[in-house]
């Protein structure tokens, strides 16, 4: 049993209450301290949560939850800008199906189930400094109050506080080229995807649609060389973005056209530039560790993201269960790190076809349907998919878990 009898969990977005549940299940109280003031409600478009990130939830009960306020996604249909199926990926048989879910609603799903089984969080707390003591740690907030702890873990994001705070020399954010945008649209009268998810790799800009029901939906990802805020993208006014997308997408055959005349400017999704963190050299310090984008940021092309952010929560909380602190911070970077990183890594090389430039989109267009094929077979994704966490398991330090190479 861990020493660590109660956490300060900075950040509440995904993996913060995820975080908070799991921890309570290993019997350690934790409290979300979360820098805005209130909920994040409506913040965000569509992402994927991938049969592991399922599988992760259903550990500590909290699966059927998200199912709730996700849309089923049978399959991934990889098209060309011609028109051209290239490939299509299932999830690999007995696994959990994938789930198309916007942003505000699991983070809604995920707070009101940590609400509902006692995690305490509160707003307005935006970290300033910590100070560990050895056998506690100190949350400073930028409004004048503290929160001390047996352990703090730093949930909040790609520009993680606590990341900085324990290494001054992290890495920062690498832009990978893209700008994203989304939206959900009344998809009344258009052809459905029979719940597959179309990701299309256009002439001039990638994109992605899901045709049926509610969760009707678009996304895209624009080239964009120059690194672009989210709030600088979003100072430019929606309509002449959706203005620009219909002139890069106006050479494909597809819906594209048809999606962004529907969507509202009102209601346009706008991300900024994608990002991702290849490595991050330290993952924990004395009582302080990472989860999720703070640890291990992949850019939204992985369709992992939020799911390594679930796994790496419960994870975690299993190796503080049953080791010490400094045992369980190192069995949870073994049990991670070449995993989280492997998927970062596939991710960046989806961005780069999607951002190729008009020679290299030759290359890509020539080369991309033998590579689907070689990419088709299941066996090939069941690494990512297939990842059994079993919560009950201990965790012994002279045998940690096996790390995927």
């Amino acid at each position: 049993m861990s020493e660590a009898g109660n956490a300060i969990i900075i950040g509440g977005g995904i993996g913060g209450p995820v975080a908070a549940m799991a921890l309570r299940r290993a019997g350690i109280e934790a409290t979300v301290y979360e820098a805005y003031a209130g909920p994040a409600d409506g913040v965000g478009g569509a992402l994927s949560i991938a049969p592991n990130g399922r599988t992760a939830l259903a550990a500590i009960d909290a699966e059927a939850a998200v199912a709730a306020v996700g849309h089923p996604m049978r399959a991934m249909v990889i098209q060309s800008w011609t028109g051209k199926r290239l490939a299509e990926f299932g999830t690999p048989p007995g696994l959990p199906g994938m789930l198309l879910v916007w942003r505000a609603d699991l983070y809604r799903a995920l707070y009101d189930e940590a609400a509902r089984r006692g995690v305490h969080i509160e707003h307005g707390k935006r970290l300033a400094g910590l100070s560990d003591a050895g056998d506690r740690v100190v949350a400073r907030f930028a409004d004048g109050t503290e929160a001390t702890g047996d352990i703090l873990v730093g949930a909040d994001g790609i520009r993680s506080t606590v990341r900085r705070l324990i290494d001054p020399a992290a890495p920062e954010p690498r832009h990978a080229g893209l700008l994203g945008f989304g939206a959900r649209i009344d998809g009344d009268g258009l052809p459905g995807t029979a719940e597959k998810m179309h990701m299309v790799f256009g002439k001039r800009a990638f994109l992605g649609y899901q045709i049926g029901g509610p969760q009707t939906g678009w996304f895209a990802n624009l080239p964009h060389p120059a690194p672009m805020s989210a709030a600088e993208a979003r100072a430019i006014p929606a309509a002449r973005w959706l203005d620009r997308l219909t002139e890069v997408f106006r050479d494909d055959r597809g819906p594209a056209l048809q999606l962004i005349r529907r969507t509202d400017p009102a209601e346009l999704v706008v991300t900024g530039g994608l990002e991702d963190i290849p490595t991050v050299p330290t993952w924990h310090r004395g009582r302080v560790v990472l989860i999720g984008d703070a640890a291990h940021a992949t850019s939204p092309s992985s369709g992992q993201g939020a799911s390594l952010a679930i796994e790496s929560a419960v994870q975690l909380a299993r190796c503080l269960r049953d080791l010490d602190v400094p045992e369980a911070f190192a069995a949870y970077e073994a049990m991670r790190r070449a995993r989280v990183e492997r998927i970062i890594r596939m991710a960046a090389r989806t961005n780069s076809d999607k951002a190729a430039g008009p020679v290299a989109r030759v290359l890509r267009d020539l080369l991309m349907p033998v590579a689907m094929r070689l990419l088709a077979d299941p066996a090939k994704w069941a690494w990512q998919y297939d990842h059994p966490i079993d919560f009950a398991a201990p965790v012994p330090a002279a045998d940690r878990p096996r790390v995927d190479r």
